[in-house]
Protein backbone atom coordinates (compact mmCIF):
# COMPACT_ATOMS: atom_id res chain seq x y z
CA UNK A 1 0.00 0.00 0.00
CA UNK A 2 2.98 2.25 0.06
CA UNK A 3 3.75 2.34 -3.64
CA UNK A 4 4.58 5.81 -4.87
CA UNK A 5 3.64 5.18 -8.49
CA UNK A 6 0.71 7.03 -9.95
CA UNK A 7 -2.14 4.77 -11.03
CA UNK A 8 -2.15 4.28 -14.76
CA UNK A 9 -4.69 6.37 -16.59
CA UNK A 10 -4.60 9.24 -14.08
CA UNK A 11 -5.05 12.47 -16.00
CA UNK A 12 -5.28 14.88 -13.08
CA UNK A 13 -2.08 16.92 -12.56
CA UNK A 14 -0.30 16.02 -9.32
CA UNK A 15 -0.17 19.71 -8.45
CA UNK A 16 -3.96 20.15 -8.37
CA UNK A 17 -6.17 20.16 -5.30
CA UNK A 18 -8.46 17.74 -7.12
CA UNK A 19 -5.64 15.22 -7.29
CA UNK A 20 -4.99 15.62 -3.56
CA UNK A 21 -8.68 14.92 -2.92
CA UNK A 22 -8.53 11.88 -5.21
CA UNK A 23 -5.43 10.59 -3.43
CA UNK A 24 -7.20 10.92 -0.08
CA UNK A 25 -10.30 9.12 -1.36
CA UNK A 26 -8.11 6.30 -2.68
CA UNK A 27 -6.31 6.15 0.67
CA UNK A 28 -9.61 5.77 2.52
CA UNK A 29 -10.97 3.33 -0.06
CA UNK A 30 -7.88 1.13 0.13
CA UNK A 31 -7.76 1.35 3.93
CA UNK A 32 -11.37 0.22 4.31
CA UNK A 33 -11.79 -2.34 1.56
CA UNK A 34 -8.43 -4.03 2.03
CA UNK A 35 -8.95 -4.94 5.67
CA UNK A 36 -12.57 -4.63 6.81
CA UNK A 37 -12.77 -8.41 6.47
CA UNK A 38 -9.92 -8.74 8.97
CA UNK A 39 -11.73 -6.46 11.43
CA UNK A 40 -15.01 -8.38 11.18
CA UNK A 41 -13.21 -11.71 11.49
CA UNK A 42 -11.34 -10.48 14.57
CA UNK A 43 -14.40 -9.08 16.34
CA UNK A 44 -16.40 -12.24 15.70
CA UNK A 45 -13.51 -14.40 16.92
CA UNK A 46 -13.60 -12.77 20.38
CA UNK A 47 -17.36 -13.16 20.75
CA UNK A 48 -19.06 -10.21 19.02
CA UNK A 49 -22.49 -10.98 17.57
CA UNK A 50 -23.39 -9.49 14.14
CA UNK A 51 -24.92 -6.33 15.62
CA UNK A 52 -21.92 -5.75 17.88
CA UNK A 53 -19.50 -6.33 14.99
CA UNK A 54 -21.39 -3.83 12.81
CA UNK A 55 -21.36 -1.35 15.70
CA UNK A 56 -17.61 -1.81 16.10
CA UNK A 57 -17.03 -1.22 12.39
CA UNK A 58 -19.19 1.94 12.51
CA UNK A 59 -17.36 3.33 15.56
CA UNK A 60 -13.98 2.63 13.97
CA UNK A 61 -14.98 4.47 10.77
CA UNK A 62 -16.22 7.49 12.73
CA UNK A 63 -13.28 7.78 15.14
CA UNK A 64 -10.54 7.33 12.57
CA UNK A 65 -12.38 9.54 10.06
CA UNK A 66 -12.71 12.37 12.57
CA UNK A 67 -9.04 11.94 13.53
CA UNK A 68 -7.93 12.28 9.91
CA UNK A 69 -10.03 15.41 9.36
CA UNK A 70 -9.16 17.15 12.65
CA UNK A 71 -5.41 16.52 12.65
CA UNK A 72 -4.91 17.15 8.92
CA UNK A 73 -6.92 20.39 9.08
CA UNK A 74 -5.31 21.65 12.30
CA UNK A 75 -1.69 20.75 11.55
CA UNK A 76 -1.86 21.27 7.77
CA UNK A 77 -0.21 17.86 7.37
CA UNK A 78 -1.62 14.68 5.76
CA UNK A 79 -2.23 12.88 9.07
CA UNK A 80 -4.16 9.69 8.31
CA UNK A 81 -5.46 7.24 10.85
CA UNK A 82 -6.70 3.68 10.54
CA UNK A 83 -8.00 0.80 12.55
CA UNK A 84 -5.35 -1.53 13.90
CA UNK A 85 -5.20 -4.16 11.17
CA UNK A 86 -2.46 -6.16 12.97
CA UNK A 87 -4.56 -5.90 16.13
CA UNK A 88 -7.61 -7.24 14.30
CA UNK A 89 -5.48 -10.06 12.92
CA UNK A 90 -4.37 -10.88 16.45
CA UNK A 91 -8.01 -11.04 17.56
CA UNK A 92 -8.87 -13.27 14.60
CA UNK A 93 -6.31 -15.80 15.81
CA UNK A 94 -7.62 -15.66 19.39
CA UNK A 95 -10.44 -17.51 21.12
CA UNK A 96 -13.59 -16.16 22.73
CA UNK A 97 -12.60 -15.03 26.26
CA UNK A 98 -14.13 -16.81 29.22
CA UNK A 99 -16.18 -13.69 29.96
CA UNK A 100 -17.38 -13.36 26.36
CA UNK A 101 -17.23 -10.20 24.27
CA UNK A 102 -17.62 -8.01 27.35
CA UNK A 103 -14.21 -9.23 28.55
CA UNK A 104 -12.73 -8.44 25.15
CA UNK A 105 -14.22 -4.94 25.36
CA UNK A 106 -12.53 -4.50 28.74
CA UNK A 107 -9.24 -5.44 27.07
CA UNK A 108 -9.91 -2.90 24.28
CA UNK A 109 -10.44 -0.17 26.90
CA UNK A 110 -7.17 -1.01 28.64
CA UNK A 111 -5.33 -1.05 25.30
CA UNK A 112 -6.68 2.42 24.52
CA UNK A 113 -5.62 3.73 27.92
CA UNK A 114 -2.11 2.33 27.41
CA UNK A 115 -1.89 4.03 24.00
CA UNK A 116 -2.95 7.35 25.55
CA UNK A 117 -0.46 6.89 28.41
CA UNK A 118 2.33 6.54 25.86
CA UNK A 119 1.44 10.06 24.74
CA UNK A 120 1.52 11.37 28.31
CA UNK A 121 4.40 9.37 29.79
CA UNK A 122 7.47 9.45 27.60
CA UNK A 123 9.25 6.60 29.50
CA UNK A 124 6.35 4.26 28.65
CA UNK A 125 6.78 5.05 24.96
CA UNK A 126 10.52 4.37 25.32
CA UNK A 127 9.71 1.06 27.02
CA UNK A 128 7.61 0.02 24.03
CA UNK A 129 10.39 1.09 21.67
CA UNK A 130 12.79 -1.06 23.74
CA UNK A 131 10.90 -4.24 22.80
CA UNK A 132 13.25 -5.93 20.31
CA UNK A 133 11.90 -5.09 16.87
CA UNK A 134 12.55 -8.57 15.43
CA UNK A 135 10.53 -10.18 18.23
CA UNK A 136 7.58 -7.79 17.82
CA UNK A 137 7.67 -8.47 14.07
CA UNK A 138 7.92 -12.22 14.68
CA UNK A 139 4.88 -12.15 16.98
CA UNK A 140 2.91 -10.33 14.29
CA UNK A 141 4.13 -12.72 11.57
CA UNK A 142 3.09 -15.72 13.66
CA UNK A 143 -0.38 -14.31 14.18
CA UNK A 144 -0.71 -13.44 10.49
CA UNK A 145 0.48 -16.85 9.31
CA UNK A 146 -2.67 -18.54 10.57
CA UNK A 147 -4.77 -16.06 8.58
CA UNK A 148 -2.65 -16.10 5.42
CA UNK A 149 -3.04 -19.85 4.96
CA UNK A 150 -6.85 -19.49 4.97
CA UNK A 151 -7.21 -18.69 1.22
CA UNK A 152 -5.28 -21.80 0.25
CA UNK A 153 -7.34 -24.03 2.51
CA UNK A 154 -10.55 -22.43 1.28
CA UNK A 155 -9.73 -22.86 -2.42
CA UNK A 156 -9.32 -26.60 -1.87
CA UNK A 157 -12.60 -26.85 0.06
CA UNK A 158 -14.76 -24.64 -2.22
CA UNK A 159 -12.85 -23.99 -5.48
CA UNK A 160 -15.84 -22.61 -7.41
CA UNK A 161 -16.25 -19.69 -4.98
CA UNK A 162 -12.62 -19.05 -4.04
CA UNK A 163 -10.63 -19.67 -7.24
CA UNK A 164 -12.02 -16.64 -9.16
CA UNK A 165 -11.03 -14.38 -6.27
CA UNK A 166 -7.50 -15.75 -6.06
CA UNK A 167 -6.98 -15.66 -9.83
CA UNK A 168 -8.16 -12.03 -9.96
CA UNK A 169 -5.77 -11.15 -7.14
CA UNK A 170 -2.86 -12.89 -8.88
CA UNK A 171 -3.48 -11.19 -12.23
CA UNK A 172 -3.68 -7.75 -10.61
CA UNK A 173 -0.50 -8.39 -8.61
CA UNK A 174 1.20 -8.77 -11.98
CA UNK A 175 -0.34 -5.77 -13.76
CA UNK A 176 -1.63 -3.33 -11.10
CA UNK A 177 -0.41 -4.37 -7.68
CA UNK A 178 -1.98 -1.46 -5.78
CA UNK A 179 -5.44 -2.60 -6.80
CA UNK A 180 -4.95 -6.35 -6.22
CA UNK A 181 -6.89 -6.60 -2.96
CA UNK A 182 -9.66 -4.28 -4.15
CA UNK A 183 -9.89 -6.35 -7.35
CA UNK A 184 -10.15 -9.52 -5.28
CA UNK A 185 -12.94 -7.90 -3.28
CA UNK A 186 -14.79 -7.01 -6.50
CA UNK A 187 -14.40 -10.61 -7.67
CA UNK A 188 -15.80 -11.78 -4.33
CA UNK A 189 -18.80 -9.48 -4.78
CA UNK A 190 -19.40 -10.99 -8.24
CA UNK A 191 -19.27 -14.50 -6.76
CA UNK A 192 -21.73 -13.48 -4.07
CA UNK A 193 -24.06 -11.92 -6.65
CA UNK A 194 -23.96 -15.05 -8.82
CA UNK A 195 -24.81 -17.19 -5.78
CA UNK A 196 -27.73 -14.93 -4.87
CA UNK A 197 -26.31 -13.64 -1.58
CA UNK A 198 -27.46 -10.06 -2.10
CA UNK A 199 -30.99 -11.11 -3.03
CA UNK A 200 -31.30 -12.79 0.37
CA UNK A 201 -30.09 -9.79 2.39
CA UNK A 202 -32.58 -8.01 4.64
CA UNK A 203 -31.52 -4.43 3.98
CA UNK A 204 -34.08 -3.13 6.44
CA UNK A 205 -32.18 -4.66 9.33
CA UNK A 206 -28.79 -3.64 7.94
CA UNK A 207 -28.92 -0.06 9.20
CA UNK A 208 -26.02 0.18 11.66
CA UNK A 209 -26.43 1.44 15.19
CA UNK A 210 -24.04 1.76 18.09
CA UNK A 211 -24.50 -1.19 20.44
CA UNK A 212 -23.08 -0.39 23.86
CA UNK A 213 -21.27 -3.19 25.68
CA UNK A 214 -20.44 -2.79 29.37
CA UNK A 215 -16.81 -3.88 29.76
CA UNK A 216 -15.84 -6.53 32.27
CA UNK A 217 -12.37 -6.94 33.70
CA UNK A 218 -10.64 -10.28 33.58
CA UNK A 219 -6.92 -10.59 34.31
CA UNK A 220 -6.42 -13.48 31.91
CA UNK A 221 -8.13 -11.64 29.05
CA UNK A 222 -6.12 -8.49 29.75
CA UNK A 223 -2.93 -10.52 29.53
CA UNK A 224 -4.05 -12.46 26.45
CA UNK A 225 -5.67 -9.61 24.51
CA UNK A 226 -4.93 -6.13 25.86
CA UNK A 227 -1.14 -6.41 26.12
CA UNK A 228 -0.52 -8.08 22.70
CA UNK A 229 -3.04 -5.71 21.07
CA UNK A 230 -1.24 -2.71 22.58
CA UNK A 231 2.19 -4.00 21.51
CA UNK A 232 1.29 -4.74 17.89
CA UNK A 233 -0.63 -1.47 17.54
CA UNK A 234 2.33 0.56 18.81
CA UNK A 235 5.13 -1.35 17.09
CA UNK A 236 3.38 -2.21 13.82
CA UNK A 237 1.26 0.91 13.33
CA UNK A 238 2.02 4.00 15.43
CA UNK A 239 5.82 3.90 15.35
CA UNK A 240 6.01 2.97 11.62
CA UNK A 241 3.27 5.53 10.94
CA UNK A 242 5.43 8.30 12.40
CA UNK A 243 8.37 6.99 10.36
CA UNK A 244 6.34 7.18 7.14
CA UNK A 245 5.35 10.78 7.87
CA UNK A 246 8.95 11.68 8.72
CA UNK A 247 10.15 10.14 5.45
CA UNK A 248 8.04 12.74 3.61
CA UNK A 249 9.21 15.60 5.85
CA UNK A 250 6.29 15.72 8.31
CA UNK A 251 6.99 15.71 12.05
CA UNK A 252 3.70 16.34 13.87
CA UNK A 253 4.93 14.98 17.21
CA UNK A 254 3.54 11.74 18.54
CA UNK A 255 1.89 13.04 21.71
CA UNK A 256 -1.24 14.47 20.10
CA UNK A 257 -1.99 11.50 17.83
CA UNK A 258 -1.40 9.03 20.67
CA UNK A 259 -3.68 10.93 23.05
CA UNK A 260 -6.42 11.05 20.42
CA UNK A 261 -6.13 7.48 19.15
CA UNK A 262 -5.77 6.10 22.68
CA UNK A 263 -8.67 8.10 24.06
CA UNK A 264 -10.86 7.34 21.05
CA UNK A 265 -9.98 3.65 21.32
CA UNK A 266 -10.87 3.55 25.03
CA UNK A 267 -14.19 5.34 24.48
CA UNK A 268 -14.96 3.52 21.23
CA UNK A 269 -14.37 0.15 22.88
CA UNK A 270 -17.77 0.26 24.58
CA UNK A 271 -19.23 0.47 21.07
CA UNK A 272 -17.36 -2.67 20.03
CA UNK A 273 -14.30 -1.07 18.39
CA UNK A 274 -10.92 -2.64 19.10
CA UNK A 275 -8.35 0.13 18.41
CA UNK A 276 -7.39 2.94 16.05
CA UNK A 277 -3.90 4.28 15.37
CA UNK A 278 -1.79 6.27 12.96
CA UNK A 279 -1.96 4.78 9.48
CA UNK A 280 1.21 3.02 8.40
CA UNK A 281 0.28 0.69 5.55
CA UNK A 282 -1.70 3.26 3.54
CA UNK A 283 -0.16 6.50 4.89
CA UNK A 284 2.09 7.08 1.88
CA UNK A 285 -0.94 7.32 -0.43
CA UNK A 286 -1.85 10.65 1.19
CA UNK A 287 1.59 11.85 2.34
CA UNK A 288 3.61 11.16 -0.80
CA UNK A 289 4.21 13.30 -3.89
CA UNK A 290 1.40 11.48 -5.71
CA UNK A 291 -1.06 13.41 -3.55
CA UNK A 292 0.32 16.84 -4.49
CA UNK A 293 3.61 18.17 -5.80
CA UNK A 294 3.52 20.88 -3.10
CA UNK A 295 4.16 19.24 0.28
CA UNK A 296 2.28 22.01 2.08
CA UNK A 297 -0.93 21.15 0.19
CA UNK A 298 -1.04 17.42 0.87
CA UNK A 299 -3.08 17.95 4.05
CA UNK A 300 -6.11 18.09 1.75
CA UNK A 301 -5.57 14.38 1.04
CA UNK A 302 -5.68 13.66 4.78
CA UNK A 303 -9.01 15.47 5.11
CA UNK A 304 -10.41 13.64 2.06
CA UNK A 305 -9.31 10.32 3.53
CA UNK A 306 -11.16 11.11 6.75
CA UNK A 307 -14.33 12.11 4.92
CA UNK A 308 -14.15 8.84 2.98
CA UNK A 309 -13.97 6.84 6.22
CA UNK A 310 -16.93 8.77 7.61
CA UNK A 311 -18.89 7.94 4.45
CA UNK A 312 -18.22 4.24 4.96
CA UNK A 313 -19.66 4.34 8.49
CA UNK A 314 -23.35 4.07 7.50
CA UNK A 315 -22.46 1.06 5.32
CA UNK A 316 -21.18 -0.95 8.29
CA UNK A 317 -24.44 -2.85 8.76
CA UNK A 318 -24.73 -3.82 5.10
CA UNK A 319 -21.08 -4.85 4.97
CA UNK A 320 -21.48 -7.00 8.08
CA UNK A 321 -24.70 -8.62 6.83
CA UNK A 322 -23.14 -9.42 3.45
CA UNK A 323 -20.04 -10.85 5.10
CA UNK A 324 -22.19 -13.06 7.31
CA UNK A 325 -24.06 -14.43 4.28
CA UNK A 326 -20.99 -14.94 2.08
CA UNK A 327 -19.97 -18.43 0.91
CA UNK A 328 -17.81 -20.34 3.39
CA UNK A 329 -14.20 -19.18 3.36
CA UNK A 330 -14.77 -16.14 1.13
CA UNK A 331 -14.29 -13.42 3.76
CA UNK A 332 -11.33 -15.29 5.24
CA UNK A 333 -9.82 -15.42 1.74
CA UNK A 334 -10.09 -11.64 1.32
CA UNK A 335 -8.55 -11.14 4.76
CA UNK A 336 -5.71 -13.56 4.08
CA UNK A 337 -4.84 -12.07 0.69
CA UNK A 338 -4.92 -8.55 2.18
CA UNK A 339 -2.44 -9.58 4.88
CA UNK A 340 0.09 -11.47 2.73
CA UNK A 341 2.24 -8.38 2.15
CA UNK A 342 2.18 -7.46 5.82
CA UNK A 343 3.11 -11.03 6.74
CA UNK A 344 6.03 -11.02 4.31
CA UNK A 345 7.35 -7.73 5.72
CA UNK A 346 6.95 -8.90 9.32
CA UNK A 347 8.62 -12.26 8.66
CA UNK A 348 11.52 -10.58 6.87
CA UNK A 349 12.01 -8.13 9.75
CA UNK A 350 11.85 -11.01 12.21
CA UNK A 351 14.44 -13.21 10.51
CA UNK A 352 16.87 -10.86 8.73
CA UNK A 353 19.20 -10.14 11.67
CA UNK A 354 21.35 -13.24 12.23
CA UNK A 355 21.94 -12.40 15.89
CA UNK A 356 18.20 -12.54 16.70
CA UNK A 357 17.05 -14.98 14.00
CA UNK A 358 16.57 -18.00 16.26
CA UNK A 359 14.68 -15.98 18.86
CA UNK A 360 12.53 -14.54 16.08
CA UNK A 361 11.86 -17.99 14.68
CA UNK A 362 10.79 -19.30 18.09
CA UNK A 363 8.50 -16.30 18.61
CA UNK A 364 6.97 -16.81 15.15
CA UNK A 365 6.27 -20.52 15.48
CA UNK A 366 4.90 -20.25 19.04
CA UNK A 367 2.64 -17.33 18.04
CA UNK A 368 1.44 -19.36 15.04
CA UNK A 369 0.89 -22.52 17.08
CA UNK A 370 -2.46 -21.47 18.50
CA UNK A 371 -1.57 -22.80 21.96
CA UNK A 372 -3.34 -21.56 25.06
CA UNK A 373 -1.69 -21.79 28.48
CA UNK A 374 -3.55 -20.72 31.62
CA UNK A 375 -6.15 -19.13 29.36
CA UNK A 376 -3.56 -16.90 27.69
CA UNK A 377 -3.16 -17.16 23.92
CA UNK A 378 -0.22 -17.93 21.67
CA UNK A 379 0.73 -14.34 20.76
CA UNK A 380 1.72 -13.51 24.32
CA UNK A 381 3.56 -16.78 24.88
CA UNK A 382 5.38 -16.37 21.57
CA UNK A 383 6.80 -13.07 22.79
CA UNK A 384 7.75 -14.61 26.15
CA UNK A 385 9.45 -17.58 24.47
CA UNK A 386 11.32 -15.29 22.09
CA UNK A 387 12.61 -13.11 24.93
CA UNK A 388 13.83 -16.19 26.82
CA UNK A 389 15.66 -17.50 23.75
CA UNK A 390 17.12 -14.04 23.08
CA UNK A 391 18.44 -13.85 26.65
CA UNK A 392 19.93 -17.33 26.32
CA UNK A 393 21.62 -16.41 23.03
CA UNK A 394 23.12 -13.27 24.53
CA UNK A 395 24.43 -15.19 27.56
CA UNK A 396 25.96 -17.77 25.23
CA UNK A 397 27.56 -15.03 23.15
CA UNK A 398 29.08 -13.39 26.26
CA UNK A 399 30.43 -16.75 27.45
CA UNK A 400 32.02 -17.35 24.07
CA UNK A 401 33.52 -13.86 24.03
CA UNK A 402 35.06 -14.44 27.47
CA UNK A 403 36.60 -17.71 26.35
CA UNK A 404 38.15 -16.11 23.28
CA UNK A 405 39.35 -12.98 25.12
Amino acid sequence: MTSHHRPSGSSVPSGSTAHAVLAGVVCGLVGFTSSFAVVLTGLRAVGADPEQAASGLLVLCVTMGLGCVLFSWRLRMPITMAWSTPGAALLAAAAVPAGGFASAVGAFVVCGLLLALCGLVRPLERLVEAIPGPLASAMLAGVLLTLCVAPFRAVVATPAAIAPVMVTWLVLVAVARRWAVIGALVAALVVMAVQGVFARLDLGSAVPSIVLVAPTWDATTLLAVAIPLFIVTMTSQNIPGMAVLASFGYRPGIRGPLLYTGGASALGAVGGAHAINLAAISAALAAGPEAHSDRSRRWVAGVACGVTYLAFGPLAGIVTAAARSAPAGLIETIAGLALLGTFASAAAAALTDVSTREAGAVTLVVAASGITVAGVGAAFWGLVAGVLVLVALRLERRRRDRLTA
